[in-house]
């Protein structure tokens, strides 16, 4: 029997990027042919939850168009994207049985989901090597535990902690790579579309705040607008809570959510804008909510099961009264509350919400319908653009009160109204059809 050849594996997961990319830039500097690789993965894609899909239609094609992206810009580094859909672990026995993997290149995770599918793959490779790079991060872990040790429950103790010797590694050198080996890889890539994945087409609402393709070059697309053509950045912080149109506020989180875009490109942006056009309150904020971003990360990486649980990181007593008629108004956009109404409109036809509106609807689902915050945050899984998991579950164990802080806080939705939509612009564009 002919000996296998030797190969790695770049499995791409949530880093769908050539920009910054550490794992593209480690295993081109390797001896070894490599096969970069994405997989559709059908058991997530089948996947329920508090009767919730695990990801909806605003995301997946979202994440075909970035993969998409990903796949013409790995070509113009003479590098060919292998996208299958399928069981993840069935993908990798496959490659198996043609070539020996030697390594495998790919991001770190620690949140239970993606241990798990790690676990499936090593259980049909157990003899293969593991190269893992944390590159979802602005601030590196490194730097991190050597500054804060244990991360503190307030983000402000630990935005103190960071924040007194900052430290952001460079960008890698990625993009910018030729790959040279002349070994030939066969396999053929499947043809997935939204419909293989279970969704029918759809148009994107014209209301929708976000209008915004999938992929790398979008992202760095949108990145050169808001900074350099329109300086938008230097007004970040007095938009930022805006409720219409594509300009309030970056935009950059769904882009960052699937890798597309990573939060060591955007910091280091914000430096090169800084140099040229000044650095102000503005500038700064955004750099403090790419630390938010860290915040939530490393949250779950110290808690990790901690925050899918009902009484959250913080192991706060949560009291909940379940009703089915309550949950299905609220995502129906049929509560007491026009301003909640509004929001959960705006996320079920675009697949996307304001931060301001983030805030109020879960705040309104905890505290004020009194239902389990998992199945809010389960719904927002399904239907935002921009889910991650550290950030969602993080946003609502914080307003169900068991998370990073647990005061007792409620919005006061019609408040808010007040202060954020003080001319129905917003409501009269969601509830006036």
């Amino acid at each position: 029997m002919p000996k296998k050849q030797k190969i790695n594996i770049l499995w791409f997961t949530k880093n769908l990027r050539t920009r910054d990319s550490e794992t593209l830039s480690n295993i081109m500097r390797e001896d070894l042919p490599f096969l970069a690789l994405y997989v559709f993965d059908t058991d997530f894609f089948n996947q329920m939850q508090y009767g919730c899909r695990k990801i909806g239609k605003y995301r997946a094609r979202f994440l075909l168009e970035s993969v998409e992206d990903l796949k013409e810009n790995l070509a113009g580094q003479n590098i060919s994207l292998l996208v299958k859909q399928g069981k993840t672990e069935d993908v990798f026995k496959n490659i198996a049985k043609e070539f020996e993997i030697v390594k495998i290149f790919c991001q770190e995770e620690w949140t239970k989901e993606e241990i798990s599918l790690q676990t499936k793959i090593k259980d049909v490779l157990p003899s293969v090597t593991w190269e893992k790079f944390y590159q979802q991060f602005l601030v590196h872990p490194f730097f991190v535990f050597k500054n804060s040790g244990e991360i503190p429950m307030l983000f402000t103790t630990f935005r103190q902690n960071i924040e007194k010797n900052l430290l952001i590694r460079p960008e890698f050198e990625s993009a910018g790579m030729r790959y040279h080996n002349k070994t030939e890889i066969y396999f053929n890539s499947d043809e997935v579309t939204l419909r293989s994945l279970g969704f029918d087409d759809f148009e994107t609402d014209k209301r929708s705040a976000f209008p915004f393709s999938g992929g790398e070059r979008e992202a760095l697309k949108r990145l050169d607008f808001y900074f350099s053509e329109t300086k938008n950045l230097s007004r970040y912080k007095e938009t930022r809570n805006g409720l219409t149109g594509t300009e309030y506020s970056s935009k950059f989180s769904a882009w960052l959510a699937d890798g597309s875009l990573s939060a060591v490109t955007v910091y280091h942006e914000i430096k090169r804008y800084e140099e040229k056009f000044g650095s102000n309150e503005s500038t700064y904020w955004l750099i403090f909510e790419l630390l938010w971003r860290d915040f939530f990360r490393y949250t779950s990486l110290q808690h990790r099961d901690l925050i899918f649980r009902k009484n959250g990181i913080a192991h706060q007593p949560y009291s909940a009264d379940p009703d089915d008629e309550l949950i299905r108004q609220w995502k129906e956009g049929k509560t007491a509350s026009d301003f909640v109404n509004a929001h959960m409109l705006d996320l079920r036809h675009t697949g996307w919400m304001s931060n301001r509106g983030r805030q109020n609807v879960a705040s309104y689902f905890c505290k004020i319908l009194k239902q389990d915050w998992r199945i809010g945050a389960s719904y927002f899984e399904e239907w935002l653009i921009d889910y991650d998991v550290h950030s969602n579950y993080g946003n609502w164990m914080y307003l169900g009160g068991v998370g990073n802080d647990h005061r007792n806080r409620t919005f006061n939705p019609e408040k808010q109204a007040e202060i954020y939509d003080p001319n129905h612009k917003f409501r009269t564009l969601w509830l006036k059809q």
